[in-house]
């Protein structure tokens, strides 16, 4: 019997043995949506139940920088960037039905492949849409577009590239018609480059802790919005 293959051709097996995953966790994350924030955490590359004083400093520095509260959001430390995305990718209820937009550029983008191996539609936004000086905006109809299920997917967004500043305006746009949202803020210094996001609440937030090299090996934080992914519902829900 031939296996079911990657959108790429790549075996199932095979996609999921070299992304460090198993089969089960993929099936586990379309069925069990409410269950995000768990896989997350037992996903994250710092286990166990004691918490390292540096760990909770480097939490706390974190949620100071972005204006967010540990109450309102769970920190994750991964190895790197691409950890990072690949953590988000794996965990998030992708399905065929839903979306996948991203701004982020293709080759620091991992979760594409995961929504296109969960058959998600994926679709790709040139940073040109983000202008909000552009009538008409292309980003606008494509949230605003019908979808039967809710949410209707995930959008995701550099907050800054090459000292180019984007508008948090499009969090807000996003929620408002049933979209969950990820931010990439790695390209921000820590400490210094401030993010007031209390009126924005994006779903996901990526921070770099030494940004010398967005990109690079060093620590990425994935801040996630604990509302968004109640764990108490039956599937993620949306909250302004």
């Amino acid at each position: 019997m031939t296996s079911e293959n990657h959108p790429d051709g790549v075996p199932r097996e095979s996609f999921a043995h070299s992304f460090g995953i198993s089969l089960l966790d993929l099936e586990k994350t379309q069925l069990e949506p409410s269950r995000l924030l768990n896989i997350l955490t037992k996903k994250s590359s710092f286990h166990g139940s004691f918490v390292s004083i540096p760990e909770i400093q480097a939490r706390n520095r974190v949620l100071n920088h972005c204006g967010l509260s540990d109450e309102d959001y769970l920190v994750l430390f991964t190895q790197n960037y691409k950890d990072a995305m690949m953590l988000v990718g794996e965990s998030y209820p992708f399905f065929k039905g839903n979306f996948y937009m991203t701004a982020i550029g293709e080759d620091a983008d991992c979760v594409r492949e995961f929504a296109s191996y969960k058959e998600s539609r994926v679709i790709f936004a040139p940073e040109s849409w983000l202008d909000l000086r552009i009538k008409g905006s292309q980003l606008s109809h494509y949230f605003r577009r019908k979808c039967k299920n809710t949410p209707k997917g995930l959008f995701s967004y550099p907050a800054e590239v090459n000292g180019t500043r984007y508008s948090m305006h499009w969090i807000s746009e996003a929620h408002r018609n049933s979209w969950h949202v990820l931010l990439d803020a790695t390209a921000l210094v820590v400490g210094v480059d401030r993010l007031n996001l209390m009126l924005h609440t994006p779903d996901f937030v990526l921070c770099s802790l030494d940004n010398t090299n967005a990109h690079s090996s060093t620590i990425t934080c994935v801040l996630v919005r604990r509302k968004s992914f109640d764990m108490s519902t039956a599937s993620p829900q949306l909250h302004e």
